[in-house]
């Protein structure tokens, strides 16, 4: 996060932020403002990353679409963990070991001034805005559910 100029400071929260309501409860936001990154596996194999609002689901065939793809496979735990590194429930948007194909981020985080992402543990996340996660992973923008 430092080599790419995240601004935001990491926040380590005494409960879990593993689910966004966890995270929202505990830092007193709504659902929507927890940014969570929702791993996909795309028919080549490689990873997908969806940042996508708390207050919502990824509509996976919505997002194959999209993509111009026929269908996208949920990521296993042991998926994630090789790809980024991470286990599920903490997986930040950045430092991934093998970066993902694609990202794509949910316009519905535009909304927020403010949203919080993972940073690494499922007790740690900082905040951020739709904009710096956008530029800062080189994230397109779409809607991914509702």
């Amino acid at each position: 996060m430092q080599a790419l100029g995240v601004m935001g400071e990491v926040k380590v929260l005494s409960d879990s932020a593993r689910t966004a309501a966890e995270a929202a409860a505990a830092l007193g936001v709504t659902a929507g403002q927890i940014a969570s990154s929702i791993v996909f596996k795309l028919p080549s194999g490689n990873p997908l990353l969806v940042i996508t609002s708390g207050a919502h689901r990824v509509d996976a065939n919505l997002v194959a679409n999209n993509l111009g793809v026929e269908k996208l496979h949920r990521a296993d735990a042991d998926f994630v963990k090789n790809a980024s590194g991470i286990s599920i429930g903490g997986v930040s948007p950045f430092g991934w070991l093998t970066p993902p194909e694609i990202i794509i981020i949910d316009q519905a985080l535009d909304a927020f001034d403010v949203v919080w992402a993972a940073a690494g543990h499922a007790h740690a996340v900082f905040p951020t805005s739709f904009a710096e996660l956008k530029n800062k992973t080189g994230a397109t923008p779409m809607v991914v559910g509702e």
